[in-house]
């Protein structure tokens, strides 16, 4: 059954940013890349912006110009079907350049990423004339028969000390693992950074629980975890308040135009009435009246 509550994606594309944090010069990030309709989403996209610039970060040593990445979190599959499903994304995503074969299909790679090892698809893949080449830690190239260079990334497998960001997206952190990601996020220079790692240690505290819990009784490392949530979970709540109170307002403007309608009073009237009584600026006057 997939895990509906916790919101891993956000989460990973956070990861991934800072997992690529030295070459954030040479590369565009876009999260839910979307191909067409709504249904067909890419996770995240990544795009060298020089095809020469060399990656630091080992996962990414295999991109090109065009980078796919799928992400499933521990109680999703990935599978035989998520991999031609990836392969279909790459390929609408070639066949829909500004020109033909505009995006080469040797500029294109594809990355699954899970936390534990695919071995049902592996299995496939070994019985079905691909080759799997070990790249490292908890890296695999896939060869053969697959048309886009491909990658599936084994974060459990991966080394700790360099991929923290990946790793703790997982419910089975200890204590010892929260305290490490804690200390690791106070030492962040740049907001940016801060904020891709707040998205992270949201996560990992709504899948670790538990953990979290055991740290109640200890002096310093739980204060300092929620000294750092408190702001991020403030910041939500604003968001969310906001979000209300232009929903209402909205609702508010939407109900005047409709009811001065009705009683026949004409467009230059309303357009008039609605600024004056709700504060709007002429396009934003001029936006409701042609919703």
């Amino acid at each position: 059954m997939k895990d509906t509550k916790i919101q891993w994606h956000p989460a990973f594309a956070a990861a991934m940013e800072l997992e690529l944090k030295e070459d954030w010069d040479s590369l565009e990030f876009q999260r839910e890349y979307n191909l067409n309709t709504k249904p067909l989403e890419i996770d995240l996209l990544v795009i060298k912006k020089e095809k020469s610039a060399q990656i630091s970060n080992e996962i990414g040593r295999a991109f090109r110009g065009h980078n796919i990445l799928e992400y499933k979190s521990a109680k999703d599959h990935l599978n035989i079907d998520t991999y031609f499903k990836a392969v279909a994304y790459a390929s609408l995503y070639k066949s829909y350049g500004k020109a033909v074969d505009a995006v080469k299909e040797d500029d294109i790679t594809i990355s699954l990423i899970r936390e534990v090892k695919p071995e049902g698809l592996f299995r496939y893949f070994g019985e079905h004339g691909y080759a799997i080449s070990p790249c490292g830690k908890g890296i695999y190239q896939i060869k053969g028969k697959t048309p886009f260079l491909t990658q599936v990334i084994v974060t459990k497998e991966l080394e700790k000390g360099n991929h923290i960001w990946l790793m703790s997206l997982s419910g089975r952190l200890g204590k010892s693992n929260i305290e490490e990601l804690v200390g690791k996020i106070q030492a962040l220079p740049q907001k940016r950074e801060l904020e891709l790692a707040a998205s992270v240690l949201e996560v990992s505290v709504a899948a670790n629980r538990e953990s979290i819990g055991k740290m109640k009784g200890e002096h310093g490392m739980y204060e300092a975890l929620m000294e750092f949530l408190k702001p991020m979970y403030e910041m939500r709540e604003k968001e969310c308040r906001e979000e209300g109170l232009r929903e209402g307002l909205q609702t508010g403007v939407h109900g005047t135009v409709d009811v001065l309608r009705e009683l026949g009073h004409g467009d230059a009237e309303i357009r008039e009435a609605i600024t004056r009584k709700y504060a709007l600026t002429e396009e934003e006057a001029e936006t409701y009246m042609q919703n």
